[in-house]
């Protein structure tokens, strides 16, 4: 699943640590999101989109399918 979290954790200005806390999860939870190795929880891609104001389907776009 592709992403934009990176893109507009770093336009805020926030480290993955600072994201990680307004979200009540670890650093490395972010990480993995943003490198496409963990696709986060529905209750967690709502927060994220809450916390950038922006739609879920703007964040998080699935892959193309083969």
């Amino acid at each position: 699943m592709k992403n934009r979290v990176r893109e507009l954790r770093e336009k805020h200005g926030w480290s993955q640590a600072e994201l990680g806390e307004q979200l009540d999860v670890s650093r490395q939870t972010i990480n993995a999101i943003e490198t496409g190795k963990y696709d986060p929880s529905l209750p967690l891609a709502f927060k994220l989109a809450r916390l950038f104001r922006q739609r879920i389907e703007t964040l998080f776009e699935p892959d193309e399918e083969r």
